[in-house]
């Protein structure tokens, strides 16, 4: 803004000096108009007079030229390096938010590696090797719990898939086990019953042979 407002400033005074230019060439031509004016009526001092008038006008303009010439070199110049001061300022505001930015990033990469560093510690991971310990032995239970529920008097409840095929097959050996047990039971029981018969009989016959006299 300072830069601007120089800029400015040596612009103003380049103008008013164009303008004083103009008029020291304006009085200048009016001097050499006069001097022609009274040369032509025959005056000649008074025609000197008016050239030597017109001279300091030409004067005071070649001087205010002069002038000019510097300001114009001198507002090349300033503007020159008002536009490089833009340019640097542009990039400096760019580097800076370029700066704000991987500030931000190397922060958040900070903060990550720091989460991350504390769950890989040995605390952690003692801790997360427990929580795992316990869950198989849930998942364990469960599995147990799941195949003793499945079982009611031997054999497998409706829907449940009666435990693996190890046990499915040893469950059929028992039954059949049993069912040959009993076979056997139901023979030795037939054959006792057989006899007590045949007993009573014998000595029913015995009693009535007695009861007769025989």
């Amino acid at each position: 803004m300072k830069v601007r407002q120089s800029y400015a400033e040596i612009t103003a005074t380049q103008r008013r000096l164009l303008k004083q230019k103009e008029q020291a060439d304006a009085l200048a031509d009016d001097w050499y108009k006069r001097a022609q004016l009274a040369l032509s009526k025959g005056e000649e001092s008074l025609a000197k007079e008016a050239l030597s008038r017109r001279q300091q006008q030409t004067e005071q303009a070649e001087g205010l030229q002069i002038q000019i010439d510097m300001q114009a070199q001198a507002v090349d110049k300033l503007y020159e390096g008002m536009q490089a001061l833009e340019a640097k300022i542009l990039e400096s505001k760019a580097k800076k938010e370029q700066m704000i930015a991987r500030a931000r990033t190397a922060q958040s990469t900070q903060k990550v590696n720091d989460m991350l560093g504390g769950i890989t510690g040995k605390t952690s991971m003692d801790a997360f090797n427990r929580m795992e310990e316990k869950v198989e032995a849930l998942e364990a239970s469960a599995e147990v719990s799941a195949e003793m529920g499945s079982m009611v008097d031997g054999k497998a409840l409706p829907g449940s898939s009666g435990g693996s095929i190890e046990s499915q097959f040893k469950m059929l050996e028992a039954s059949s086990s049993v069912d040959q047990e009993l076979e056997e039971m139901k023979k030795m029981l037939g054959s006792t019953s057989s006899a007590s018969k045949k007993d009573d009989i014998d000595d029913e016959l015995e009693r009535l042979k007695r009861e007769a006299g025989l």
